[in-house]
């Protein structure tokens, strides 16, 4: 009896399966046919596109990027800081925005020559060594050991303080104002929730977002407190002249100084760690004389 129900259910699941098949033909052909389309058709235009980057001018650096925001040049601290790395070496570079995400999943990256490269810092090591444009030559070992220590807490620790304020408590979502994207897709209502939900995720994965909010501020204000002990009074966080880690460090601060409205970061270089800020006008002025221009609007 078991073996006859069993039968019988059988026969019933496979006739089931057959009409549905017979009244889903038609979509699943159209879907399968229209994927392929899209695919084949931003495969060709990804083709056209690496043919007209690599056939720039010899030793163009093409960096790839989101679009220019409206207070900052960039929302992500790591092109503001490959940029302004570019800037220091006197490297010629052009932005191009069709293709913001690189072969690894982030941005920036640069095409150069035919070569693509990917990662903010192994894009800079390697620039250094093609343009002889190394800046922490002339460092002794122990500050390059410090060098080495605040690179990877601005990029791979303060960095999440600031997507979590940016993208998960901040109620006013001022990040829907930094940039034109908003007026380009449904920004605020679509995208901003999306990225917010990721985000959160990788934060978790990483770590931070398993603390409150509170919590996670604080870790924000004492990594800001370390580099302003640090930097105390001097014009560069090494002494006297800018070095690779100015780069990482300004990248990080200008999303705190410029593209966060109403944070705590802010109040923060306002208030408490006031050399911080000067230090951001100084990079600014040195480096990003065009500041104005390189914003989204322009601005006069």
């Amino acid at each position: 009896m078991v073996v006859w129900r069993a039968n019988i259910s059988a026969h019933l699941v496979g006739h089931g399966l057959k009409w549905l098949w017979r009244k889903t033909k038609p979509m699943a052909v159209i879907v399968v046919i229209t994927v392929g389309v899209v695919h084949a058709y931003n495969y060709r235009k990804k083709q056209v596109r690496r043919k007209k980057w690599n056939s720039a001018e010899k030793d163009l650096v093409i960096l790839h990027t989101i679009p220019r925001g409206r207070y900052c040049p960039n929302l992500s601290p790591f092109v503001v800081k490959l940029e302004t790395y570019l800037r220091m070496a006197d490297i010629k570079y052009e932005i191009d925005c069709e293709e913001p995400m690189g072969p690894k999943g982030k941005l920036p990256w640069i095409t150069l020559n035919g070569k693509e490269m990917a990662d903010s810092q192994l894009i800079m090591e390697e620039l250094g060594v093609k343009y002889g444009k190394d800046f922490s030559s002339n460092l002794t070992k122990e500050q390059n050991a410090v060098s080495r220590a605040f690179l990877i807490m601005v990029d791979e620790h303060l960095y999440w303080c600031n997507c979590m304020w940016r993208w998960v408590y901040d109620r006013d979502y001022n990040v829907s104002h930094l940039t034109v994207w908003n007026t380009l897709l449904p920004f605020h209502w679509v995208y901003r929730p999306l990225v917010a939900r990721l985000i959160h995720l990788q934060a978790w994965m990483q770590g931070v977002a398993r603390h409150s909010q509170e919590e996670v501020v604080d870790i924000g204000r004492r990594d800001l407190e370390a580099i302003s002990c640090f930097l105390g009074d001097k014009p560069f966080l090494m002494g006297e002249v800018p070095s690779e880690v100015d780069c990482a460090v300004f990248g990080m601060l200008s999303q705190f100084e410029w593209n966060s409205r109403g944070s705590p970061y802010l109040k923060m270089l306002d208030m408490e760690f006031q050399n911080l800020h000067k230090y951001c006008q100084r990079m600014k002025v040195r480096f990003w004389p065009d500041w104005n221009q390189c914003l989204n609007p322009p601005r006069t």
